[in-house]
């Protein structure tokens, strides 16, 4: 039997994008952001990803599973804020 035990929290996030495709360039951020389509489907995406997707779909919403970490990662890959403290 064995003793070790896996996180139920991955560190990082599994972009959608990347499982089903493995030329998608490299995932930015570490907040998981799940971004709903009309017909109610669900996509999870890094960041990067959900900014791309976002700005050249305006029938997509973040869902209530986002956490406004993620949301703000979003806004920062999409507008260019880096994020840094002043």
């Amino acid at each position: 039997m064995s003793t070790a035990h896996h996180s139920r929290k991955s560190p990082l996030p599994d972009c959608e994008l990347r499982q089903h495709d493995p030329d998608v360039s490299t995932c930015a951020g570490r907040e998981q952001v799940v971004l709903v389509h009309l017909d109610g489907t669900e996509q999870r995406l890094c960041p990067a990803h959900a900014a791309a997707l976002w700005l050249t779909d305006p029938t997509l919403r973040f869902s209530a599973k986002t956490r406004p970490e993620g949301i703000s990662a979003v806004m920062g890959q999409a507008f260019g804020g880096g994020g840094g403290r002043r």
